[in-house]
């Protein structure tokens, strides 16, 4: 496939061709099942870097077929061999239908005569079992689409409609409905609980630092009712939280993504041990800040 279409989202040329790239191969794939491409996280919030991931969202009028979904596999795998450094295997996101994406619902719960039993677990939620409507989904640095209920969330919704950045198709207030304060509040408590029943794996440095950024913005967004990038909720957490938790803050926003010296490396058992205390007191401290908004 060629590409001659022209993106200039990013202010990175290699991460706007493979965009280029992904947009015109789904829309060729797609047709009239296309409605639009958009990108959500970092790139919409802000605070990105060279060694970030960019994650997109191509909403579509229904369902994948199968046929699509297999030419959209074959696309995918493609793009994974492009002759590029970085983006073409950092990207992540999903194909929404419109439908389901407009607004967060628990029915219906399962596509198409695609039931799922209750032992199903999602590839993309570290094996969560069933709860919404599955987007077909690609996972960072992976080149096969997957069934995941990964970026059916409020804090996706919220971030394409408020903050997402348009490739093609209409504007994302006409395909979202408002996510209300008290609804995204109520995701990232239950997200910050759910975390913490995974154990918190840490197999390297990288790891620590993403649960203590995820910790900081789930409280930021409790106390703002806004979304932002974990790298600022924790400059607010240095700020606004007990100050006897600012080193290990500190320590996991500086810690450099992308250099494998420092983000490989093993989390010593003791950092491990007070990041998990960090993750229980943020949980009080939601308690906290939700007791005082009722």
């Amino acid at each position: 496939m060629t590409n001659d279409r022209i993106i200039t989202s990013t202010p990175f040329p290699e991460l706007n061709s493979v965009l280029a790239f992904l947009l015109e191969g789904a829309k060729s794939i797609l047709q009239d099942n296309f409605m639009g491409a958009y990108l959500q996280g970092s790139f919409a919030i802000g605070e990105f870097s060279e060694f970030s991931d960019c994650d997109f969202m191509v909403v579509t009028n229904t369902d994948l077929t199968p046929a699509q979904l297999g030419q959209l596999q074959q696309l995918h795998k493609g793009i994974q061999k492009l002759p590029y450094k970085y983006w073409h295997k950092n990207i992540e996101g999903s194909y929404a239908p419109a439908a389901i994406l407009r607004k967060l619902s628990l029915e219906p719960r399962d596509p198409p005569g695609e039931p799922r039993d209750p032992s199903w677990k999602d590839p993309g939620m570290d094996g969560a079992p069933p709860r919404c409507y599955p987007f077909w989904y690609l996972d960072h640095g992976a080149d096969t689409l997957v069934r995941s209920e990964h970026d059916n969330s409020q804090v996706v919704r919220w971030t394409l409609r408020e903050k997402g950045v348009r490739l093609e198709g209409p504007e994302l207030k006409a395909l979202i409905d408002p996510v209300t304060t008290s609804e995204l509040k109520a995701e990232v408590r239950e997200i910050l609980d759910i975390s913490i029943g995974t154990g918190l794996k840490m197999p390297m440095v990288a790891w620590q630092a993403f649960w203590v950024g995820l910790f900081c913005r789930i409280l930021h967004t409790l106390a703002t009712g806004e979304v932002t990038s974990k790298k600022a909720a924790m400059t607010w957490a240095i700020t606004n939280l007990d100050e006897q938790w600012s080193t290990l803050i500190d320590q996991a926003r500086s810690q450099k993504k992308g250099d494998p010296t420092e983000s490989l490396a093993k989390v010593p058992e003791p950092l491990q041990d007070q990041t998990r205390r960090f993750a229980h007191y943020c949980a009080s401290e939601a308690d906290r800040m939700l007791a005082q908004d009722s």
